[in-house]
């Protein structure tokens, strides 16, 4: 076996654009790529989203009988 020579890659791409035609391969590639920063987020567990803080209902106050003037 040898080497991939510019002829063999350009095979490769006829074959790809055959089966998926122009229009599908910015989307396949799309896809591609954000699996690939995904993955790498996922490694070093970092996320652009981190969780929210749970939310914390503000404290209640103390109920205060009421008073009745006459």
């Amino acid at each position: 076996m040898g080497e991939f020579s510019i002829f063999h890659w350009m095979v490769v791409l006829a074959i790809i654009l055959i089966f998926f035609g122009g229009k599908r391969i910015p989307e396949i590639m799309k896809g591609f790529g954000e699996g690939i920063r995904s993955f790498k987020e996922g490694m070093s567990g970092a996320s652009h989203n981190p969780p929210a803080p749970p939310a914390q209902a503000p404290p209640a106050a103390p109920a205060q009988p009421s008073e009745e003037k006459k």
